[in-house]
């Protein structure tokens, strides 16, 4: 079994920032695409941002030039640091990471516990 522990959420001021963090422990033996993905209550939880194993990154247009996210493979963590934040990035925030268990055994998705990120003024 993976766990995943988030921290590094909390208040912040529009225009402020923040990083979080995930990390993983567990029963790793290779850890693959690390997401992040955010919901609002009421609403489906959407992705924001996704780094490979080999580093290339993706974003959602709503995050892109604000967002960066990163991964540290030898902590196996994963980090996206926030700036310029709106009120509309107000979420609570999870990771996820595809881990192969074993070697030849299948890719497994696992969910972080999640974080409030809150912007307001």
């Amino acid at each position: 079994q993976v766990q995943l522990v988030e921290s590094g959420g909390g208040l912040v001021q529009p225009g402020g920032s923040l990083r979080l963090s995930c990390a993983a422990s567990g029963s790793i033996f290779s850890m693959y695409a690390m997401d992040w993905h955010r919901q609002v209550p009421g609403k489906q939880r959407e992705w924001a941002a996704t780094i490979t194993s080999g580093g290339s990154t993706t974003y959602q247009d709503s995050v892109k030039g604000r967002f960066t996210i990163s991964r540290d493979n030898a902590k196996n963590t994963v980090y996206l640091q926030m700036n310029s934040l709106k009120p509309e990035d107000t979420a609570v925030y999870y990771c996820k990471v595809r881990v192969q268990v074993a070697p030849a055994s299948p890719m497994y998705d696992f969910w972080g516990q999640g974080t409030q990120v809150t912007v307001s003024s």
